[in-house]
């Protein structure tokens, strides 16, 4: 009898929290009605900021949300990084700093809505548009298009996508209120008349198609210039504006494609804007941008700051504009964006006249923003070197006549050594037209020169004697992320290797190093100057906190943190310092690596510091 009624009360209690649970998940509701934004029956403003969970460690995705709060917002929006999820066809990864349902369930938590932009294509400086590199190896797909193998692939992704965060839509009763379709697609199509205008809107609309197919029925819409509607717009998703000051544009073409009414949205309001390495770090004014806020605010437009808080590039996430000038503008991996929130989620003057703005305007109060996470220093790290070139030899390399791509290799990302040995000695003009897209030159074990494609830079001068080594070490600096050469974005040698008019071919090795966990290391030799370095070393904490590392003084290569790849450096900056998130540090001992590319001179220490810089161009 005892165990009957434990059984009964248990029982009871179950039922309980379940009730409470499905009171919770049908507490809001939300839908576009009568030419506006309706959450929970009343007409609403949404004052979002995009933030992305993947630029952020998740143990800091709470402090964020509660600076974006404290802001004085009521949504977050966020893209969803296809690549960041599926590294691999089939392989899905939607743990620790990719966990993105928890991430959607804290915003919630944080009294935030959600607009979720799962692409396929996001742009966002981010590595391919944040699609897999590995669909460039599927036969017959074409991206972005009415292509039937890549439209075979977007399914999958927006159904495993359904998987985990289908239930938080706010038709389930969490915070997702709307999705996104496509992304900037009108600019696409702009750039892309070589396909038809029919063919286009026919894409566009299967997107629009699997993702309700998918089980996303909270309302769709899509994000253009507001110059870029016809091609961009689609029936079954609300069209918001790009960028747009001019409300009575934004109106007339929203109207013009939305049956005559509202609402009015600002998919994409710059606070700030996105920096390349080589070029100056752009900045926006705190004045203009508070100002256009409060037009926005007197005419109930509403907007989403694009970026809020930027965050950080760790390991190869950023992706590359390109333009005829440079052909490639590699973005740094800092993506603080000159936004409100800075990298390391600081309060900024730009926060703080934004936030002046907002509290006139809303009926809720602001709390707040939270205390800043400590800041720590940390002085003369001692380091050893080892030669990475000689490391990277004593790998197993793949043998062919010809250079192959990353891709055929089956690498996405890093590097590839590429080596050959010439049995004749040659002079003459080194060329590599289709170097994807940073090289250091090798002849016998010494650098002789580098290669760079964003100073159009594919050939130099070479004189090999009898029986010499070329090394030629390549980098992939990031693919496109937007316009229309994001379909050409495979990476290292995609061309003949010439000497002067003759191809270098028939016996090519290739040494794959994607650098996606640290080397392990079989030798001890100290590198040469100019060869590549391994530099180790350790450190010991009483303190954890987040910091700077300074790379003023160093060449080009990336730096692991425990393990953990936290990006690029490249001397020219004008970013010459990488975040460390305290949270990936630890008290006690912490490991150190730095790989080195360029190591013009020798170093026996690096430090860090306790406030970034971001704005000092190093040019020759």
């Amino acid at each position: 009898m005892k165990k009957k009624l434990i059984f009964s009360l248990t029982t009871l209690f179950l039922l309980a929290v379940s009730t409470v649970g499905m009171s919770a998940q049908t507490k809001h509701t939300f839908e576009i009605k009568d030419g506006n934004f309706v959450y929970d029956g009343k007409k609403t403003t949404i004052i979002s900021g995009e933030m992305h969970y993947a630029r952020i460690p998740h143990q800091y995705w709470r402090h964020r949300l509660q600076m974006m709060r404290g802001l004085g917002l009521n949504a977050v929006a966020t893209y969803v990084f296809w690549n960041f999820h599926e590294p691999a066809p089939g392989e899905w990864d939607f743990t620790g700093d990719r966990n993105l349902a928890e991430y959607i369930k804290i915003a919630g938590e944080e009294g935030l809505m959600v607009i979720l932009r799962p692409g396929p294509y996001v742009c966002a400086e981010w590595e391919f548009g944040g699609y897999p590199w590995w669909l460039q190896n599927v036969p017959g797909l074409e991206l972005r298009r009415d292509n039937e193998q890549f439209l075979n692939y977007t399914n999958l992704y927006f159904k495993k996508l359904y998987e985990e965060v289908g239930h938080l839509q706010i038709t389930k009763g969490g915070p997702i209120i709307m999705v996104q379709a496509e992304n900037e697609f009108g600019s696409y199509v702009s750039q892309r008349k070589d396909i038809p205008l029919e063919e286009h809107r026919a894409y566009n609309a299967k997107v629009v198609k699997q993702l309700a197919d998918a089980g996303f029925d909270a309302p769709k819409f899509t994000s253009d210039g507001s110059w870029l509607f016809e091609g961009g717009a689609t029936p079954g998703a609300l069209p918001t504006a790009n960028g747009e000051n001019n409300i009575e544009k934004l109106k007339e073409v929203v109207n013009q494609y939305n049956n005559g009414q509202g609402p009015y949205m600002v998919a994409e309001f710059y606070p700030g804007w996105l920096d390349h390495w080589v070029e100056k770090f752009p900045i926006v004014s705190a004045t203009k941008i508070a100002r256009q806020t409060e037009k926005y605010l007197q005419n109930d437009v509403s907007f989403n700051y694009y970026m809020v808080h930027g965050g950080t590039n760790f390991g190869f996430t950023s992706g590359a504009n390109y333009d005829k000038k440079h052909d490639i503008q590699p973005d740094l991996t800092s993506y603080d964006y000159d936004a409100p929130i800075t990298e390391a989620g600081w309060v900024t003057p730009k926060y703080d006249s934004i936030r002046n703005v907002i509290k006139h305007y809303v009926n809720y109060t602001i709390p707040n923003p939270p205390k800043a996470v400590d800041v720590i220093e940390i002085k003369d790290i001692k380091l050893k070197e080892a030669d990475m070139l000689s490391e990277i030899k004593a790998l197993k390399p793949v043998l062919n006549d010809h250079p192959l791509t990353f891709e055929q290799l089956n690498q996405g990302n890093g590097y590839v050594l590429y080596s050959t040995t010439i049995n004749q000695p040659i002079s003459g003009t080194l060329t590599i037209d289709g170097l994807r897209d940073y090289a250091l030159v090798y002849v016998n074990g010494e650098k002789i020169g580098e290669l760079n494609r964003y100073f159009n830079n594919y050939s130099l001068d070479i004189d090999i004697p009898l029986y010499a080594t070329i090394d030629i070490l390549v980098e992939n600096m990031g693919r496109i992320n937007y316009g229309a050469n994001i379909i050409y974005n495979t990476k290292g040698i995609i061309s003949p290797v010439k000497i002067g008019d003759q191809v270098i071919e028939g016996n090519w090795e290739m040494y794959p190093v994607p650098m996606d966990k640290v080397p392990a290391l079989t030798k001890s030799e100290k590198a040469q100057k100019g060869i590549p370095a391994l530099y180790t070393g350790t450190f010991d904490l009483k303190k954890v906190g987040d910091t700077f590392i300074d790379m003023e003084d160093w060449g080009k290569g990336i730096i692991f943190i425990n393990g953990i790849n936290i990006g690029r450096y490249w001397k020219v900056g004008p970013q010459q310092t990488l975040y460390i998130p305290g949270v990936w540090l630890k008290k006690g001992k912490n490991e150190l690596v730095i790989f080195e590319q360029q190591n013009d001179k020798p170093h026996t220490t690096v430090s860090t510091v306790k406030v970034p810089v971001l704005q000092k161009l190093n040019l020759e």
